[in-house]
C-alpha cells in the first residue's frame, strides 16, 4: 500500500537528478537557453533548492558537461577483435547515436557554450579528444606512436568532431553514409601517410591483412577503383 509522501532525495541523489534533467534539456535547446527556474520545474524543486545544490547555472551546467563528456568518451571503446574497418564503424554508429541524441548539447560541449573560454570546460574537451585518440591507438596497436601517426589520428579526431557539428546543420547527409565516410576518411589518411613513410606503410599492410574484400575498407577499394577510367 502507497502512503502517497514523497521520499526525500540524498545529496548527491538529488545533484545526479539535476544533471540528468539539465542534461536532457540541454538536448533540445542550447544551454544559453535553458535557465534555472526551467531545470527546477522540470526536477520539481524549487529554483532556491538549485542554487542549494549548485551555486550557479555555471556550475550546474559544467557538472553536467562532465557526464556528457565521460558518455561520449566511452563510445570509442571498442573490443579489440576483429576487422579494424568494421571497428570503427560501430564506434561512429555510437558516436553519431550520441550526436543525432544530444544535438545541442553535444554542440555545446564541443564549442563551449556559456562556458568558451572556461579551463574546466577547455580540458573537458581536451580529455574526449584524448580519449578518442588513445583508443584509436590501442586498435592500431601502436604503444608510442611516430609523429606522422599521432598527425593521422589526431587529424581524424578533428575530422569526426567537425563533420558530427556540420552535420546537425540540416542533417541533410544521412547518418549512415557520414559514418561510413568517416571510415573511409581513416584508410585514406593513412593510406596517404603511408605512401611518404615506411613505418606508417607497415601499419597500413598489418590492417589491410585483416580486412575482409566486402568491409568498409575493402568498400573504399572498389569505389576508388571506379572512379580510375579504363586506358585506351
Amino acid at each position: 500500500m502507497t502512503t502517497g509522501v514523497r521520499r526525500r532525495m540524498g545529496v548527491e541523489e538529488r545533484k545526479q537528478q539535476l544533471i540528468g534533467v539539465a542534461l536532457e534539456l540541454f538536448s533540445h535547446r542550447s544551454p544559453d537557453e535553458v535557465s534555472i527556474d526551467e531545470i527546477a520545474a522540470a526536477a520539481g524543486i524549487s529554483r532556491p533548492l538549485v542554487y542549494h545544490y549548485f551555486p550557479g547555472k555555471q556550475s550546474l551546467y559544467e557538472a553536467a558537461l562532465r557526464r556528457a563528456a565521460d558518455e561520449l568518451a566511452a563510445r570509442f571503446l571498442e573490443p579489440p577483435q576483429g576487422p579494424l574497418g568494421a571497428r570503427l564503424l560501430r564506434v561512429m554508429g555510437r558516436f553519431f547515436d550520441f550526436v543525432d541524441g544530444h544535438g545541442p548539447g553535444f554542440a555545446a560541449l564541443m564549442r563551449g557554450g556559456p562556458a568558451v573560454g572556461s579551463s574546466t570546460t577547455n580540458a573537458m574537451i581536451d580529455e574526449v579528444r584524448q580519449a578518442a585518440y588513445e583508443q584509436i591507438l590501442a586498435h592500431l596497436e601502436v604503444a608510442e606512436p611516430s609523429a606522422r601517426l599521432e598527425l593521422v589520428v589526431r587529424s581524424w579526431v578533428s575530422l569526426a568532431e567537425s563533420t558530427a557539428l556540420l552535420w546537425l546543420d540540416g542533417r541533410r547527409v544521412p547518418r549512415g553514409e557520414l559514418e561510413q565516410q568517416l571510415v573511409h576518411d581513416f584508410a585514406a589518411l593513412m593510406a596517404v601517410s603511408a605512401a611518404y613513410d615506411d613505418d606508417m606503410a607497415q601499419i597500413v599492410t598489418r590492417v589491410l591483412a585483416d580486412e575482409p574484400a566486402d568491409g568498409p575498407f575493402g568498400d573504399l577499394v572498389g569505389r576508388l577503383v571506379g572512379l580510375v577510367p579504363p586506358r585506351a
